[in-house]
């Protein structure tokens, strides 16, 4: 079995032999770490021979490595009456506690960051390297963030239904991280999503999974052999994952069927629509105008509602897409840029040009810094002509 079967496999059976452990009486936190070394040394020893029921062989090696680390913890000698008794080897209990994690992780006690970091590790068997890599902070930092993580979920009920809502909230945010580092955040964000799907028949973790697969379709076109964004209508399509976009597709149109309609789905549904158009020109804007109706409807985000106005700019023209900006805030985010994207539209190229500056000023990353200087130079050198 080569090294990346391997991980694969470690990390997919992660939930469950932590569950697994909580069930036998193992507090989360001590669970979680048992789980942990035991993956470390299925690491050292698999490539030597892997055993023939990978999940038993987990579970057996974390619950003595719980066993240890409680009876050398005189502080916790209360608790020797749940542990004194070492289960006898055999196969893992078929019991699959994935669901439950996924709700303990994604808390409400938690902040994002905190649930990000610890359904990375408990659900998706990231060690705590790779999370601190990936979100380009020191290792003792994630440590600190992922301990503080497990501490306060530690007495919360293993057995209570959770909210999926949060779940999903927590997954989108690792898969709006992309790449960074050894780990890719947002193909981890997909195969836990995919996991989650699997544990429950619900339309929006659907809906959430559609999404997610129908943006990562187009990720090798977003940006250009220097590094640079390349916006959508300017993307190669034919760069574009098909097999993606017809699964995504597929998942969508049967969470759609069901009609319990949520923002994930609505926003899967945007995306689909681009993915069907062969060109940026056939893009149906007053259908996505449309589905932004029903995610307001939903949501009354001001996100949502300018994205909208992009939108409605698109399908009735600029100025009726600046007149649906005019109602928003303009400290939003990519206001600014959204408002030059008009008005250049709309032929106002000075005024384009300079808000162009200013939202790059505010650009929340290099690479969206870059593009929005590029835009507003290649206008500022159009009318020098």
């Amino acid at each position: 079995m080569t090294s990346e079967l391997n991980e694969a496999l470690l990390r997919s059976l992660t939930p469950s032999v932590l569950g697994i452990l909580v069930r036998r009486g193992a507090d989360f936190a001590a669970a979680e770490d048992a789980v942990q070394e035991a993956l470390i040394e299925a690491v050292r020893v698999w490539p030597a021979g892997p055993p023939r029921d990978a999940k038993g062989w987990l579970v057996t090696v974390a619950w003595r490595k719980f066993l240890d680390a409680t009876r050398a913890d005189a502080a916790r000698r209360r608790r020797e009456d749940l542990v004194d008794e070492e289960p006898a080897p055999g196969p893992a209990p078929g019991a699959d506690d994935t669901l439950q994690l996924y709700f303990l992780c994604a808390h409400p006690s938690l902040t994002p960051s905190s649930a990000v970091a610890l359904t990375l590790r408990a659900v998706g068997g990231l060690t705590t390297r790779q999370i601190a890599q990936a979100y380009l902070v020191p290792e003792a930092t994630m440590a600190q963030r992922i301990s503080r993580a497990k501490r306060t979920v530690s007495d919360v009920r293993f057995d209570r239904p959770g909210d999926v809502a949060t779940v999903l909230r927590v997954l989108y945010l690792v898969f709006n991280e992309g790449y960074s580092g050894d780990v890719d955040l947002a193909a981890e964000a997909i195969r836990l999503t995919r996991q989650l799907a699997a544990a429950i028949d619900h339309p929006e973790v659907a809906g959430l999974l559609a999404l997610m697969l129908l943006h990562h379709a187009r990720r090798a076109a977003r940006t250009a052999p220097d590094g640079g964004l390349v916006p959508l209508a300017e993307q190669d399509r034919a760069r574009w994952d098909t097999g993606l976009i017809a699964e995504g597709v597929r998942i969508l149109q049967a969470a759609l069927a069901r009609d319990r309609l949520g923002e994930f789905q609505a926003q899967a549904a945007v995306a689909a629509l681009h993915a069907d158009a062969p060109t940026a020109e056939e893009t149906d804007w007053v259908q996505i105008v449309e589905w932004y109706d029903e995610l307001t409807r939903l949501t009354d985000n001001p996100v949502v509602r300018l994205n909208r106005a992009v939108a409605v700019g698109e399908a009735d023209g600029p100025r009726a897409g600046l007149a649906a900006l005019a109602a928003l805030d303009d400290s939003l985010p990519r206001y600014t840029a959204v408002a030059a994207h008009l008005h250049e539209r709309d032929g106002d190229l000075a005024t384009a040009a300079r808000l162009y500056t200013e939202a790059a000023h505010k650009a929340p990353n290099l690479a969206e810094r870059d593009h929005l200087t590029r835009q507003a130079a290649r206008l500022n050198t159009h009318r020098s002509r």
